[in-house]
């Protein structure tokens, strides 16, 4: 279960929110929809992907213009802890790439409440052997 929120009690809306957010996340990653993306990264939005590089948004953004789809991805192990107006979103990945070939990971996002909206801010990505 959720730790409560340190500048109050974790909400249902919270979690509904912010399963929501991941959920729409994932979809962009799956469908390289930069576009749709955008409404949801921070303007200082950071990403470390699993080669070491750190992008900013706008890389972030061309990249994912640039990327192929997936044919598939599944998430589980979803754990969303929300810090006040902070969450962190830990999850493990399953993917299948356009070209057929198979692949898993771990993310974790973090999202501040900015303006009365959850906005990813930062992300980590991994990918296992």
């Amino acid at each position: 279960m959720s730790e409560p929120a340190l500048a109050g009690v974790l909400t249902e809306d919270d979690v509904q929110a912010l399963t929501r957010l991941n959920a729409t996340y994932i979809d962009c990653v799956v469908t390289a929809d930069a576009d749709r993306f955008a409404t949801i990264l921070a303007d200082d939005f950071v990403c470390s992907h699993p080669d070491g590089s750190l992008l900013d948004r706008d890389e972030f953004l061309r990249r994912t213009r640039s990327a192929a789809r997936l044919q598939s991805m599944t998430i589980d192990d979803v754990r969303i802890r929300v810090l006040g107006s902070v969450a962190v979103i830990h999850a493990r990945t399953t993917y299948v790439l356009g070209d057929g070939r198979r692949g898993a990971g771990r993310y974790t996002d973090v999202w501040a409440l900015r303006g009365g909206a959850w906005l990813a801010v930062a992300a980590h990505v991994t990918r296992l052997a």
